[in-house]
């Protein structure tokens, strides 16, 4: 079984690739997206987005990160892919997944998954541009608004030579609404002998469990699930339980340090509340704990509401004689 880390544009980044990698469980991440429109972009553009490039294309864990581009041309896309593993990507990504309007206006994701034959081109374009050693992966939707392309756009893909796919179980028109239909990722490997991923619906260890079933896939990408339960990895292939609340607590100190002295501080409020949306399906005492945490703007605020739960939560307890 592989486990993958899923990109998530503006929540899973560099850092926190590196803090779920180093909790564990995880075989390969994949960045978010770089946008690619017309031109070879510079270096700065890919280490910004994944400065593991820097550090031998893993994180400090040593999970190596694959670099995603997303875009509607062959050639420039092409070009770029050659620019990621020329830099240290230990492979390419191609983004045929994204249900954002704006990416989806300019002709790129999810859009795409209505254009067979430029899924085709894109990818054979890239694959016939990146060294054979070099992975070249996809991730799709099911479709835009429907399912009646799924069978041929897999096909298309393995066809113009993916090394892999990662099937999120959805359309486009479905957006992130449960249930993700498994079984229909079991359908495509019917249809194509490249190794898919299953990607969707994944919370806890039992979900991963039922989608390895539908699927008929022994690997998988987590993406929302990873963000609610920070040890979903381990859990999954070891069984062992959610990490208790004062660990997580401790893990958002860790980010909340890190995230204030990076480049991004200044999106360090909504990002920690971000997390805190995902956190809470899983925790009781996130949701709790949010309901203070929203209402707050400034950083040093969100900081000392972290502290005080966490001086609480390990506070030693008193227990009453008898």
């Amino acid at each position: 079984m592989k486990i993958i880390l899923a990109p998530m544009e503006g929540v899973v980044d560099a850092l926190m690739r590196d803090m779920l990698t180093r909790i564990g469980g995880y075989d390969l991440c994949i960045t978010e997206f770089i946008r690619v429109v017309d031109q070879k972009l510079p270096a700065r553009v890919f280490t910004r987005l994944c400065p593991e490039l820097l550090t031998g294309g893993k994180t400090y864990a040593g999970t190596p990160v694959r670099v995603q581009l997303l875009g509607q041309d062959p050639h420039w896309l092409a070009e770029n892919a050659v620019r990621a593993v020329e830099l240290g990507s230990p492979g390419v990504d191609l983004n045929f997944g994204c249900p954002a309007k704006t990416v989806n206006k300019s002709r790129g994701g999810a859009v795409l998954l209505k254009e067979t034959n430029q899924l085709y081109q894109i990818v054979k374009a890239v694959r016939d541009a990146v060294p054979a050693q070099y992975p070249v992966s996809a991730k799709i939707r099911l479709g835009y608004d429907d399912t009646s392309l799924t069978l041929d756009n897999a096909t298309a893909i393995a066809a113009a030579g993916a090394s892999m796919l990662t099937v999120h179980a959805r359309t486009k028109s479905d957006g992130y609404r449960p249930p993700a239909y498994w079984p229909w990722i079991a359908k495509i490997k019917q249809h194509v002998t490249i190794p898919l991923i299953a990607n969707g619906e994944i919370w806890q260890a039992s979900d991963a469990a039922l989608c390895q079933q539908q699927s008929a896939c022994s690997d998988i990408m987590l993406g929302r699930g990873a963000l609610a339960m920070p040890n979903l990895a381990q859990s999954i292939r070891t069984g062992e339980p959610a990490m208790p609340w004062p660990k997580v607590l401790e893990l958002l100190m860790q980010y909340s340090e890190f995230e204030m002295c990076g480049d991004k501080s200044q999106y360090y409020s909504n990002r920690i509340k971000q997390w805190f949306s995902y956190l809470k399906l899983q925790y009781p005492q996130a949701a709790e704990l949010f309901s203070q945490l929203r209402v707050l703007r400034k950083s040093s605020e969100i900081l000392a509401t972290l502290q005080q739960a966490l001086r609480e939560e390990t506070r030693p307890k008193q227990v009453r004689p008898v």
